[in-house]
């Protein structure tokens, strides 16, 4: 097979005509000529931090979307399964995603459970580490260390970890959000090499200028492009494009190729662009992916041109594997292993009946992953603490899913939703059940929907005669259905919670993480508020 066009050489910095010819999955041959084409051929884009299952799709069906859009791998982190099904969903990730053509790599998920101060469904310590390692040629890294403390103080299990992947030669992938100078360089000499955590180009650069490789994030919920792609151009061999965390509906408008086309906006050339999407993530990871070099494997994109960055076809070791216009076929039905255990639950299981005091309450933060805490005078009902929709301090509640245990209920503000309630089975890390609302009876429904579903995101107001959900039997974190269809569903649910009132932009992602301890300053999990910076329940 011969394919010719402008061809973009990012390792040699060139672009030059010229006919590639494929054999067995290869690149034999690169011939450079005098034509003139209106298309060029680039380097296949990498996404290189994602948690597949933040998308709601299996990795199969993830890949159907993702593909068309030119991405033609992912580092993926599948810890958000593992903290439901340990080592079993690890493996149900890496058996689906071998039915995609889509060149799916793996880590070793650092930190399951994430905390100690929540209820997971699985633990996976150094031993199955090695064992995943020893394994899995895909798993190519020890997934985000988030236990910073553990690291900082040398925790003996922390530390068995990080050894066992020194000893497999294995990169150790980041996660140190808001960290000082000094605490980030012990935390990198613990052989920590990237981090996706930064949200400010200062805290970029500092992070750089130590040597430490920066991932720049734009998800559905931490928007951080704009604040870091200017650090990325000025160090384009030691950052990375990555979204982290991207629901269906951001999903099938677009990918790493939104992010590239940003930064052309910005007058970063495409070169440095095309570094950070492609080979950064390949030559950090060690992956198996091509660059338009002989004998490299055929791995690369024909688009229109280098500003639309519009895919007309994608190649993966040869095989033409999207071509525009033609879908990419689905094979097989997706098995659903899960784990749900709690019972349903009753109004009162959401009633408050501390004394009429300030307490604390979470604020959240459109498009960031980090809270702020404050003290408020909350609302009562004779001896209920109530929502106090005037104010937008609703209730939050987070349910223990693996057990039947009451739920924690505490106080938050910033989803200014007026009436009814949302829910999701997508909780970091541990994905319990995490619910905000404004009246208990709403509060009760959304959460019941979920537990007879065993997963799912739903939204339920009396008020307004709403009762929707999007189920997901897979651990209660993604769905077994076409990508389109979860995509047009959770968009409904999203226009759904801002129609009640929510400003954010993604209320479903904001919710999602507002049990994820280990980024600070307050969040809530099941067994209570909790305190980010000092790592600690707060009393």
């Amino acid at each position: 097979m011969k394919i010719s066009g402008n061809i973009v050489d990012v390792l040699n910095e060139r672009i030059y005509s010229g006919v590639i010819e494929v054999s067995e999955g290869k690149i034999k041959s690169i011939t450079e000529d005098n034509n003139k084409y209106d298309h060029y051929i680039i380097p296949g884009f990498i996404d290189s931090h994602i948690h597949i299952e933040s998308s709601m799709l299996a990795p199969s069906e993830f890949s159907r979307a993702a593909l068309q859009h030119g991405t033609i791998a992912v580092v993926a982190d599948p810890h958000e399964i593992a903290n439901v099904l340990g080592v079993n969903g690890v493996k149900f990730m890496i058996e689906d995603a071998e039915r995609s053509a889509l060149k799916f790599y793996f880590s070793a998920p650092s930190c399951v459970p994430a905390t100690k101060f929540e209820t997971a469904g699985a633990t996976i310590g150094p031993k199955e580490i090695e064992a995943l390692f020893q394994e899995y040629p895909q798993i190519r890294h020890l997934g985000e260390m988030m236990n910073v403390p553990g690291v900082l103080n040398s925790d003996p299990d922390i530390k068995n970890k990080l050894d066992i992947a020194k000893k497999y030669n294995k990169q150790i992938d980041g996660h140190a959000p808001g960290m000082k100078k000094t605490e980030l360089k012990k935390y990198m000499n613990a052989g920590i090499s990237t981090d996706h955590e930064s949200i400010s180009k200062e805290e970029a650069l500092k992070k750089l200028d130590l040597g430490m490789n920066v991932q720049i994030r734009e998800g559905s919920a931490a928007q951080n492009f704009n604040e870091l792609i200017l650090a990325g151009a000025m160090y384009p061999d030691k950052t990375m494009l990555c979204t982290d965390d991207l629901h269906p509906d951001d999903l099938v408008n677009g990918h790493i190729n939104i992010l590239i086309k940003r930064g052309l906006e910005f007058g970063i050339n495409i070169i440095k662009l095309l570094r950070m999407a492609s080979v950064n993530p390949i030559k950090h990871y060690n992956l198996d992916i091509g660059l338009l070099q002989k004998d490299d494997p055929a791995d690369f994109l024909l688009v229109n041109s280098l500003k639309d960055l519009n895919v007309q076809r994608s190649y993966i070791n040869g095989k033409c594997v999207y071509r525009k216009s033609i879908p990419i076929s689905f094979k097989k039905k997706v098995e659903t292993p899960n784990i749900f255990k709690c019972h349903e639950k009753e109004i009162f299981d959401f009633h408050v009946e501390d004394p009429y005091k300030e307490l604390p309450v979470i604020q959240v933060h459109d498009k960031q992953l980090y809270t702020s805490r404050s003290q408020k005078l909350i609302k009562k009902d004779r001896h209920n603490l109530i929502s106090d929709t005037e104010r937008d301090i609703l209730k939050i509640a987070v349910i223990n899913r693996y057990e039947n245990k009451t739920p924690a209920v505490a106080f938050i503000h910033g989803f200014g939703l007026k009436s009814g309630a949302i829910a999701s089975s997508v909780a970091h890390d541990s994905h319990n059940i995490v619910c905000v609302g404004v009246k208990e009876e709403d509060m009760r429904d959304a959460v019941n929907l979920i537990i007879k579903s065993k997963g799912g995101i739903s939204i339920v107001s009396e008020n307004e005669g709403i009762s929707e959900l999007l189920p997901l039997p897979i651990a209660g974190l993604m769905s077994n259905k076409n990508y389109k269809w979860v995509a047009e569903t959770y968009a409904n649910l999203d226009k759904l919670a801002k129609d009640l009132g929510s400003p954010l932009s993604a209320p479903f992602m904001t919710l999602s993480f507002m049990s994820l301890l280990v980024i600070p300053e307050i969040k809530l999990s099941d067994k209570g508020l909790f305190d980010g910076n000092n790592f600690s329940f707060i009393k």
